[in-house]
């Protein structure tokens, strides 16, 4: 039985880990181009995210994401997986990653018992994904794709954050690469996070229920109620074994059933994406180390802390000042 429910009767199974707020791309819905990232010494240690994580995993999560910026650039991710992946009682151990490192990395991380990949993937022409990660190299991503399913992973889905006029004219061939490539793939709403200038979130914005009626015009989707613990709707095409999901914190709101907390590179327990309400974590453990019980009254307590939903709009206007980097996926 779970001990983390919150003020509305839900019940929190599933953490976010934020390793490092570092990253070798630069994504325009992600952060600026010129960023100034966390003194080390700010950043939990590896250890302590192990012992953060082992906390949460006593306390009834069963699935645990590890998400960065880009978690692979963060030295010893490889023996924090192993760590995890050792964990009694955590059923999912998951990483977000943009794939620059998985050609590298990926047999080393299903041996260490990482089960599932997400990976972005946002166009597949390459001058527009330079465009749009602004230092990405298309070429290594797909390799990185196709070494993480040579290496066994039980899941690998794409996520795709479609900007209107910018790469929303892709759909349909996302879906095929991801149909080609035995994948799942999930289209995103941009979030409102971070100020940004490089382009008006008012104006790229595009809705779920557009994308669906254009993947609908080449495939009938099929509905299911299949989850992965995390906020994606998921559908199935009748000649396809690759699943299309679709994430929608504007258009299709799925606070009411939101089992998800994250704790970011610095440790910060958030308790919503779209709010700042939030717990000290690395400062109960920096200030009571190996004092684990004190640990987790801390976390219970903060499920109190947890809104009802959050308020994001599609005008554009920035509703949370961090960055998505800073946030942990």
């Amino acid at each position: 039985m779970s001990a983390l429910v919150d003020g509305y009767g839900r019940t929190v199974r599933y953490l976010r880990i934020s390793v490092t707020d570092r990253c070798d791309f630069r994504c325009v819905y992600c952060m600026a181009e010129e960023m100034t990232f966390l003194p080390r010494a700010q950043l939990l240690t590896l250890e302590e995210i192990a012992a953060l994580s082992q906390a949460f995993v006593e306390l009834g999560v069963e699935k645990i994401r590890l998400t960065g910026g880009e978690p692979l650039v963060r030295q010893g991710v490889l023996t924090l997986v192993q760590k995890l992946g050792a964990l009694e009682g955590l059923r999912e151990l998951a990483m977000t990653t943009n794939g620059s490192g998985l050609v590298k990395h990926a047999n080393a991380l299903r041996q260490g018992g990482l089960h599932r990949l997400n990976i972005s993937l946002d166009s597949l022409k390459p001058e527009r994904f330079k465009a749009l990660t602004r230092t990405g190299d298309l070429d290594q991503v797909i390799a990185g794709i196709r070494a993480a399913r040579r290496a066994g992973f039980q899941s690998i889905k794409l996520n795709a954050v479609l900007l209107k006029g910018r790469n929303d004219d892709e759909i349909i061939d996302l879906v095929n690469f991801a149909r080609d490539e035995q994948v799942d793939i999930s289209f995103i709403e941009e979030m409102p996070l971070g100020a940004i200038s490089e382009h008006n979130r008012g104006e790229t914005f595009l809705s779920t229920d557009a994308v669906r009626e254009t993947i609908e015009n080449h495939y009938q989707l099929l509905p299911t109620t299949e989850t992965t613990l995390g906020p994606s709707r998921y559908y199935r095409m009748v000649d396809s074994q690759s699943r299309i999901g679709f994430i929608s914190p504007h258009s299709h709101n799925f606070c009411s059933a939101c089992n998800r907390v994250r704790v970011t590179a610095e440790g910060r327990l958030l308790l919503c994406l779209g709010n700042e309400h939030s717990v000290d974590l690395r400062a109960v453990m920096r200030r009571y180390p190996g004092d684990t019980q004190r640990l987790k009254s801390s976390i219970v307590a903060a499920m109190k802390k947890k809104p009802e939903r959050h308020h994001f709009t599609t005008d554009g206007e920035v509703q949370i000042v961090r960055f998505m980097n800073a946030t942990g996926g």
